[in-house]
Order: structure tokens, then C-alpha cells, then sequence
């Protein structure tokens, strides 16, 4: 029989992301998770000497996954040189290249803008809105050539944080994450949610006048959410079936699971009920992380409805 120990190991493939898209749309901080996650990140790289790059890390033995940041105030940017240099790399047998392109809706961008009162890098002292038209025509010929493009109009920073993770986490320890946040209905619904339970069945604290500024971390408030006769037999289901959900998420190989309870406003039931349940997951050997979203929200009457 052939001895195979001294056949060498084919060379580890270096893995390239390159993140572009509109400004305003994330890119920094999709970098910054992608830092978190190991891979060596660098913005406003131009783009011309990216090969030269990856051949000095070839050289000098280095293979370390880089993330590579770019958009239209990078110098030498022009869209079709870039896809032609992307290209020449894709190509070579040592490398996996991944463009991703970061896109946003222009009503949002521009809202964006307004709130921070930055000035869009093509507006050139015009209105906002069209240093965002003329970006997106500079940019289309990069987005339609994309291997991934995630829209960020409806997410919060978190959210994309949470969805760079999934999409680039090869290169992060392979433990499933459980995700378990709080939200109010009224402000929307989490759009990366795996599973979302609704606690409105539960008697609403923002109609106890001492109970309305607190929030669900404070124990008054849990001590009337406990005392609802459907809290302990709902709470005890939801476990139960998270606990057989769970390993069953993780043997097929997924990375994130995101587990969202909401109630009307975010502040008081689905608090509550996010801190209880992530205490339980805790105790059964998971470690969640945990996120609530409308804490911080302002209790508003109007929020909640006028019914209990």
C-alpha cells in the first residue's frame, strides 16, 4: 500500500472579501465585524495595488483573510478597471475572492445624511439627493457584477453587524450563536428574526401608573407579568420547545439563530420575557447574547394603544 504521509497538504487559499456600495450604507461598519471576526481589514485601499498586496502576503507566507474597503472616494476609482483587476484575481488558483456591495434605499441615505449633517462625497455643494443619484449610476456597473449584495435600508447597525456574521463567519470559531432580543410592534419587526413569539396576550405594566416609566429589568415589573395566570405555562412551552429547537439548528450547521419576543411598545413584557428565557438558555449550556432593542424608548400612550 502507498504511503500518503509525505504527499504535502495542498497550499490554504487565501480568502479576499472586497466591501463597496453606496456611502452611508454600512461599509464601515461592516468592516469593523469583520475585523472582530479575524480577518485583516483595510479601508479606502485603491484598489490598483491590491495585487501587489496579496503577492507580498503570498511571499512572505502569509494568509491571513483580508477585507478590503472601497467606494467612490477611494483614489483611482473607476468602476470597470476595478471589475477587470477583480477579475485577474478571481481567476488564480490561490485565492477566493468575494465582492460584496452594501446598497440603501436614497430616501434613507439621504436621512441618513440629514441626521448627521454630513456632506455626501459627490453632492460638491448640490443637495444631497443628487450626490446619492450620481453615486448610484457611478456605482451600478459594481452591483450588478456583485457576488452579494445586502440591502441596509431597514437595519439598525446591529442588525447588519448580525448579518455580516452570518454571511462571513468561516472564518470564526464554528459554535452557533443565539441571538435573543426584545422589540416592540410598534416600531417594527425585526427583519433577521428566525423566531419571533408575541407577548401582547400578557396584562400590560404601561397601564399601572407606577409600573409605566420602569421597564422589564425592574422587578415590580416582573413580579405583575408573573402574576398574569398564562405567564408561567407560556414561559415553560417557549423553553421547551427552544431547547429542542436549538440542537437541531446547530446539527444542521447553522450559525446564527436570532429568537425575538415583542410587545407593543418594547419596553416592558417582551423585556421581561427576553431576560427570563435568556437566563434559562443559560442554565441548559447556551450562551445568548442578548439585545433589547426599544429599551430605551420614551413610554407614549399612543404607542401602546388605548386598551389594556
Amino acid at each position: 500500500m502507498a504511503d500518503d504521509s509525505n504527499i504535502p497538504s495542498p497550499p490554504e487559499k487565501q480568502r479576499i472579501v472586497l466591501v463597496t456600495g453606496l456611502s452611508g450604507a454600512g461599509k464601515t461598519t461592516a468592516l469593523r465585524v469583520l475585523e472582530d471576526l479575524g480577518w485583516e481589514a483595510i479601508d479606502n485601499f485603491p484598489i490598483r495595488l491590491l495585487s501587489g498586496l496579496v503577492d507580498q502576503n503570498a511571499h512572505g507566507g502569509q494568509h491571513s483573510s483580508l477585507a478590503i474597503g472601497f467606494d467612490s472616494r477611494t483614489r483611482g476609482f473607476v468602476p470597470d478597471d476595478i471589475i477587470a483587476t477583480v477579475k485577474g484575481l478571481t481567476a488564480r488558483d490561490d485565492l477566493i475572492v468575494t465582492t460584496l456591495f452594501l446598497d440603501c434605499a436614497s430616501g434613507e441615505l439621504e436621512r441618513r445624511y440629514n441626521e448627521t449633517r454630513r456632506r455626501h462625497p459627490m453632492a460638491s455643494g448640490r443637495p444631497v439627493h443628487i450626490g446619492i443619484q450620481a453615486e448610484r449610476e457611478l456605482l451600478e456597473p459594481l452591483r450588478r457584477w456583485a457576488d452579494a449584495v445586502v440591502d441596509t435600508t431597514e437595519f439598525a447597525s446591529n442588525q447588519l453587524q448580525q448579518a455580516i456574521r452570518e454571511r462571513f463567519s468561516g472564518s470564526a470559531p464554528q459554535k452557533m450563536s443565539v441571538i435573543i432580543s426584545s422589540f416592540g410592534f410598534a416600531r417594527g419587526t425585526p427583519p433577521l428574526a428566525d423566531l419571533v413569539f408575541d407577548m401582547r396576550f400578557l396584562d400590560n405594566p404601561h397601564w399601572i401608573e407606577e409600573l409605566r416609566e420602569q421597564t422589564g429589568l425592574d422587578e415590580p415589573v416582573g413580579a405583575h407579568i408573573r402574576q398574569d395566570p398564562a405567564f408561567n405555562e407560556v414561559f415553560g412551552q417557549i423553553r421547551e420547545l427552544l431547547l429542542t429547537l436549538l440542537p437541531r439548528y446547530a446539527a444542521q450547521g447553522k450559525s446564527y439563530v436570532n429568537i425575538a419576543f415583542g410587545c407593543t411598545g418594547g419596553r416592558h413584557r417582551s423585556v421581561y420575557m427576553t431576560a427570563q428565557m435568556a437566563a434559562a438558555l443559560t442554565d441548559a449550556g447556551f450562551d445568548p447574547t442578548v439585545i433589547h432593542r426599544n429599551l430605551a424608548s420614551r413610554a407614549a400612550d399612543e404607542i401602546e394603544g388605548r386598551t389594556r
